[in-house]
């Protein structure tokens, strides 16, 4: 007589159980990853609208502080309580200002452009990067007889220049004199010969001066190429 006992249900329930446990791991890891990425996402969303963000020039107005296609940091939140600093970099939505100067995108070209930029390609639409020479209440002229800009009828020391600004080559080749309303900057590119800035819009609705509304942040560092990583000066001009 055969004494082996055929295996009961208990132990051929056990493979299946442990399938079972096997696949809820795995929909509980499945669960876990998703949550993490939403986190990661929600994290980096608010980084980059609240505290700090990433740009790439695309323009060459800025040589040779910035080349085109570098990638910059913008630090958010920029201009803090005391507004905008004669000197710094920033960063401004050209749109009813330097946009139409230029001609502005169509729809699809400006959602593209800013899809592009959360991916790190490109800018958001009439987005531009020049310095602050002049703030609210200064007045701004070019040039004094050494090629110099003046504010508030002071010359101010450009070191961020291709070429230092004399008699021969000023600082603009572009005269202008002018006064900024309270609340707006002048702004210019340091690359003077190729750059359309307040020199060319004087004539524009506002006036050439971008509203502190529009400034989107202030460029601190360039971070790519690797290589050529470096803190970006935003010096002070005197006036």
């Amino acid at each position: 007589m055969n004494s082996q006992k055929s295996p009961g249900p208990e132990a051929s329930e056990l493979p299946a159980r442990g399938s079972c446990r096997a696949a809820g791991r795995r929909l509980k890891l499945r669960h876990l990853l998703g949550v993490v990425v939403i986190l990661a996402l929600l994290a980096t969303v608010l980084l980059r609208s609240f505290v700090i963000d990433v740009y790439t020039v695309s323009q060459d107005s800025m040589y040779p502080t910035l080349d085109d296609g570098e990638r910059i940091l913008v630090e958010k939140g920029y201009p803090h309580e005391e507004g905008a600093q004669r000197g710094d970099l920033i960063l401004f939505d050209g749109t009813g200002s330097f946009a139409p100067y230029e001609g502005q995108s169509g729809v699809m070209a400006q959602t593209l452009e800013q899809i592009g930029h959360w991916f790190g390609i490109g800018s958001p639409p009439d987005t531009y990067v020049k310095r602050v020479i002049a703030v609210g209440g200064d007045t701004v002229a070019c040039c004094d007889d050494q090629g110099r800009v003046t504010v508030n009828g002071e010359p101010t020391e450009e070191p961020y220049l291709a070429t230092p600004p004399s008699a021969e080559t000023p600082a603009s080749e572009t005269s202008f004199e002018s006064v900024v309303p309270p609340g707006r900057v002048w702004v210019m590119g340091d690359h003077r010969e190729v750059s359309i800035d307040s020199r060319a819009l004087l004539g524009a609705p506002g006036g050439g001066m971008i509203s502190e509304d529009r400034i989107i942040g202030r460029a601190t560092d360039v971070f790519w190429p690797w290589d050529d990583r470096r803190r970006l000066e935003n010096g002070e001009i005197d006036g």
